[in-house]
């Protein structure tokens, strides 16, 4: 085997751990839009009930200004996520063009899966926050429903 075919390979099995990452980014980003479903099927039920006249306009509100929040922090972690899905893949990307023209890009690439780890581990950090914030807003609406 030549020293092309053996830095070739070196390359593939290097691009492995971006690849890594990368699938478990795009789990996170079906995690998060399966949440923000679940949130929007709560949004379209409270805001059926305040049309039909429910009695307690002010606590559906309140819901419904909650789900907002809620779903403005989603979105946030999925930009987050989705930023370090694009860093991991121009971190595979410069590994590949770097082999090809046989440069230096090890701080290029350093930086890139660099800021792929820190966007995806904030993404984590945003939706923690978010299923804090869903288990809040389950236990207000459980008191509600069980005060008399």
């Amino acid at each position: 085997m030549d020293q092309s075919s053996v830095d070739a390979i070196g390359v593939i099995q290097a691009a492995l751990t971006p690849v890594f990452l990368l699938t478990a980014v795009a789990a996170l980003l079906n995690v998060f839009s399966t949440r923000l479903g679940r949130v929007a099927d709560r949004v379209d039920l409270l805001s059926a009930d305040l049309q039909r006249g429910a009695a307690d306009t002010e606590f559906l509100s309140a819901q419904l200004d909650f789900l907002r929040r809620q779903s403005l922090i989603l979105d946030v972690a999925v930009v987050l996520a989705t930023i370090g899905g694009a860093a991991t893949c121009a971190a595979a990307l410069v590994l590949f063009l770097g082999a090809l023209r046989d440069a230096d890009v090890r701080a290029l690439l350093f930086g890139l899966f660099g800021g792929a780890l820190v966007f995806t581990i904030t993404a984590l950090v945003t939706f923690a926050i978010e299923m804090m914030m869903a288990g809040r807003g389950l236990r207000v609406v459980v008191r509600r429903m069980s005060s008399p």
